[in-house]
């Protein structure tokens, strides 16, 4: 099958010897990076996603500012948001959202159905790692679907645990029921992530299921870090028949713009618009995702006021 750069047989039966072993070309030797890559086991009831964020989490890093701490906090969540948002089918946006009174207050990852990431982190500058609860306090995980169509579908669990895996774990045992596995690991040059989900949808799915973890559960942070998709998989279920799919690249894109600043600001209200002005003498927006700033004096309010009223006075004529 030829894909974009790879050329590569994709089902894998490594340790039988009637089977072919799977062979990759890479062109020009080029790393996987910034991609997300999605994988069935043949012949049990499982389904994986694997994913590796380089320029894209530089990117999104280079926006935000924090301790180590807080920064690997973030490139966890987008590279958790990435495979969460290929577990479903949906058009638009899925947001993690974790919330909290502690030393981190807000951690949001967001991506959308065509893998464009954005991400944000607040908290204070020293951060002790630990669980859950000793570096967000009392706080919640929201995962939330924005298709722009009828309202949001959103679930939301306690935001406790070892680390963002174990609270995501018990989101899809409590929320989705079915059972989920996921390793997250960021460092200063790249953030990854290996999802595992059962697929019951077999006799015999709880005991494949269990025969898959204990295999993963072997995987190490730095065998997560530093090797290819193909590789990892080869390394922990070297006996299993895997399918693996085409890579889907992932990047940074911020979906911030003056027009959806302008209706944001119009829904204000006149009212609220020139009391600002009154006290300020202008209005400053400044994206938290991107750090872009958008500038509104006097005449920029008074004309998207003018445009907007006149859109909407137009499009309730018709």
């Amino acid at each position: 099958m030829i894909c974009g750069i790879f050329i590569q047989i994709i089902l894998i039966r490594i340790g039988n010897p009637d089977a072919l072993k799977c062979v990759t070309f890479n062109w020009k030797n080029m790393i996987e990076q910034d991609l997300l890559r999605r994988f069935l086991f043949e012949e049990q009831g499982v389904r994986g996603e694997w994913v590796k964020l380089t320029d894209s989490w530089q990117e999104a890093k280079r926006h935000q500012h924090g301790s180590d701490i807080l920064q690997q906090q973030l490139g966890q969540a987008l590279a958790a948001v990435v495979m969460l948002s290929a577990t479903v089918k949906f058009k638009g946006s899925m947001i993690l959202q974790a919330q909290g009174d502690g030393d981190i207050k807000t951690l949001v990852a967001q991506a959308t159905d065509q893998l464009k990431i954005r991400g944000l982190v607040r908290g204070k500058e020293n951060v002790n790692q630990g669980s859950l609860e000793s570096m967000f306090g009392q706080g919640r995980l929201v995962l939330t679907i924005e298709s722009g169509t009828g309202s949001p579908y959103q679930g939301i669990v306690p935001l406790q645990g070892t680390n963002l895996s174990a609270a995501l774990e018990t989101y899809f045992a409590q929320s989705e029921q079915l059972k989920t596995r996921l390793w997250l690991f960021s460092n200063d040059t790249q953030a990854v992530g290996l999802l595992l989900q059962e697929l019951p949808t077999q006799d015999s799915y709880q005991t494949d299921w269990e025969h898959i973890e204990i295999l993963a559960n072997t995987i190490t942070e730095q065998e997560l870090l530093e090797l290819d998709c193909e590789t990892l998989l080869y390394r922990l279920f070297n006996e299993e028949k895997v399918r693996l799919f085409d890579p889907e690249p992932v990047e940074f894109n911020c979906a911030c713009s003056r027009a959806n600043i302008e209706t944001t600001l119009f829904a204000l209200g006149r009212t609220e618009l020139e009391a600002i002005l009154k006290e300020r003498g202008s209005i400053e927006v400044n994206c938290e995702f991107c750090n872009e700033r958008y500038h509104f004096d006097n005449v920029d309010v008074e004309t998207l006021l003018f445009q907007k009223s006149s859109t909407d006075d137009a499009e309730t004529r018709h």
